[in-house]
């Protein structure tokens, strides 16, 4: 059996997660706990398969990875480090580029 990583959620990250939650929240009723419920699944599966995201290095982070959640339209940013993922931004695809990190 695999061993279960940590998944560490940067404060920066936290509050965009809490910012689209937060909007999402407000404007689709259909799904108003999108963002959180498909949020929580991820970190379960990132936790279990770190590799799973697609490489997108930077300079500053050149074994960065994003994981794209279909059904919300936003990526993840994140970096396996010994023992745990560390999730560095969460930004929607319709921006175009990434996020500064």
């Amino acid at each position: 059996m695999s061993k279960v990583l940590e998944v560490e959620v940067t404060r920066r990250a936290a509050a965009q997660i809490e910012r689209a939650a937060t909007w999402w929240a407000e404007n689709r009723p259909a799904a108003p706990d999108a963002i959180r419920v498909d949020f929580q699944e991820a970190r379960a599966l990132l936790s279990r398969q770190p590799g799973i995201g697609a490489k997108s290095s930077t300079a500053r982070y050149p074994d960065l990875r994003r994981l794209f959640l279909s059904r919300i339209g936003y990526h993840i940013y994140y970096v396996v480090r010994p023992g745990k993922v560390v999730v560095l931004a969460f930004w929607h695809a319709s921006r175009g580029t990434g996020p500064r990190l």
